[in-house]
């Protein structure tokens, strides 16, 4: 059966989740679906990763078997079609070797996290970002984003239901950039690694965000991070802020 890799972005508001559960909408659902008013029969895909309810993607990956053979641009323009009007759109889609595989085949996942801080509401951006009223200080969260760069333990920023075998991870890249756009400050947060835990990544930017308000100092996060435990972690940020952005892997698909 030819396989094909699937770039998938999607706005993360009305779902359940990326993965597909029974009578809920969800990321997977809408697109099994659509690939079974293609080829009709039962459908399952993979992707590079399962994002929560209301997480946002911009560049998740997934594959899909097919039965006959299909040219990606005509499949792509095909599953756009059945996907309409729900928010997911293929973005793109290419033939891929029997032994790709959209979680398993991925060398690094990279996620965005947007903060909008102004105090009028937003109008635009509401449901992309998590907004919030004061400004933070750029220079203490990269600061204590060096405590958490490498490999560590990260018990005290996982869900308590995080069903990974291990906390131990090894994280690639965190840095934070305040963004100048039309509606007003951002904080970017963009945060890199081979495989991520439950919650990992809206933990990090809940804690970071107390550095930024001076709640906690830099130093802070290290003793959280030493502490190994949950309790020790600051908020969870909300997740309508987050972005699947890009999904790596040792030979690009899509190129």
């Amino acid at each position: 059966m030819p396989r094909y890799a699937l770039k998938i972005e999607y706005h993360g508001a009305p779902f359940v989740g990326w993965q597909r559960q029974t009578d809920l909408p969800s990321v997977q659902g809408a697109v099994e679906t659509a690939l079974a008013k293609l080829e009709p029969r039962g459908h399952t895909i993979a992707a590079a990763g399962r994002t929560d309810a209301g997480v946002h993607a911009l560049g998740q990956v997934a594959h899909c078997d097919m039965k006959q053979d299909w040219d990606a641009f005509r499949l792509s323009e095909a599953l756009n079609y059945h996907l309409k009007p729900q928010p997911v759109a293929i973005t793109a889609c290419a033939a891929v070797p029997d032994d790709f595989h959209a979680r398993f085949s991925a060398c690094e996942r990279r996620y965005l996290f947007r903060i909008l801080s102004r105090r009028a509401p937003a109008t635009h951006q509401d449901g992309l970002v998590w907004q919030i009223k004061h400004e933070l200080d750029l220079e203490a969260m990269n600061e204590a984003v060096s405590f958490l760069q490498g490999k560590h333990d990260f018990t005290t920023f996982r869900s308590t239901i995080c069903q990974a075998d291990s906390p131990v991870k090894t994280l690639d890249h965190l840095s934070v950039a305040r963004v100048e756009t039309l509606g007003g400050p951002e904080y970017h947060f963009d945060v890199r690694a081979r495989s991520f835990l439950h919650n990992q990544v809206r933990s990090f930017v809940g804690t970071l965000e107390r550095v930024g308000t001076g709640s906690w100092s830099p130093q802070d996060v290290q003793s959280a991070l030493e502490a190994r435990d949950r309790s020790a972690c600051g908020p969870v940020c909300p997740p309508q802020g987050l972005y699947l952005a890009h999904v790596t892997y040792p030979q690009d698909p899509f190129a």
